[in-house]
């Protein structure tokens, strides 16, 4: 049986591109910040889709523009120049109360912080996002069928300080599903998470893209975590320099991760000896 089969991973049908309209569509987008005299510029014309059902990776080192991408993408900063579709409205210029109400409707946060209120139950945590929305009802019932799906329906009454990390970062999921957005974005999200935790927030994120189709966003640095999706963007002074399938993504929990010494190995010996023979004679 192929590892596919074993994972349940949907079909590259599913994932191909071809006769679907992109969840998020941006064209040439640019970022420049003002500081004093100086035009600090950021994003350096990025053209991205990403289509429904895709489960994604941005990489970049610091100063890349990757957190500036995350922000533009969330819709919690408009871009200098270029356009932003997503579910083919054009977001690039709206107001900042439009943009709150594009988030609150499309977008999914998840964050490394996990963003908890404490002194608030889970229930209610993940109620929240439901309360600014309009015409919902049964914000109870949504909010409890968003944390069964994350596996914390015995934990429904329980403040963050009573959770463990993974638990609280199950709740920050659950949150950002209840709206049922058109993607979730995911900043560094098993960054604060033991590797057991970890380990099994990528397994719920895995699971919800496979099951659901939901369109999911991860921003890290970390190439074990982007090994475990679907394709990886590497952006590099502002530009998209490279954007890749990956041909088998780890399925979590199956294969445990490498000691850093046989991480930075496999780098040395990838980079130095991965090219011809003729260029070390």
């Amino acid at each position: 049986m192929s590892q596919q089969q074993r994972s349940g991973r949907p079909s590259s049908d599913r994932l191909s591109p071809s006769r679907k309209k992109a969840v998020i569509d941006i064209r040439n987008i640019t970022k420049t910040y003002k500081m004093g005299t100086f035009d600090l510029k950021v994003l350096k014309g990025v053209t991205l889709k990403i289509y429904p059902g895709e489960f994604l990776s941005i990489m970049g080192p610091s100063g890349s523009g990757k957190s500036t991408l995350m922000n533009i993408l969330g819709a919690l900063d408009t871009p200098t120049s270029g356009k932003y579709l997503l579910d083919g409205e054009d977001v690039s210029q709206l107001s900042e109360d439009q943009l709150a109400r594009i988030r609150n409707k499309k977008i999914g946060f998840v964050f490394q912080s996990f963003n908890l209120l404490k002194r608030t139950e889970a229930i209610r945590q993940v109620e929240l996002p439901l309360i600014y929305s309009t015409n919902v009802r049964n914000r109870s019932r949504l909010a409890k069928r968003a944390l069964e799906s994350v596996g914390l329906g015995q934990r429904l009454d329980h403040l963050p300080s009573e959770l463990s990390g993974g638990q609280q970062q199950r709740v920050a999921i659950a949150r950002a599903l209840v709206t049922s957005p058109s993607v979730v974005l995911a900043d560094e999200p098993t960054g604060n998470l033991d590797s057991r935790s970890g380990t099994e927030v990528m397994q719920i994120f895995q699971r919800l893209n496979e099951q659901q189709g939901i369109t999911t966003v991860f921003v890290t640095h970390d190439p074990w975590i982007a090994r475990h999706t679907q394709r990886v963007i590497m952006l590099r002074d502002g530009k998209i320099i490279a954007d890749e399938r990956v041909k088998e993504p780890l399925i979590a929990g199956e294969v445990e991760r490498p000691s850093d010494a046989e991480e930075l190995q496999g780098i040395f010996e990838e980079t130095y000896y991965g090219g011809d023979e003729s260029e070390y004679t």
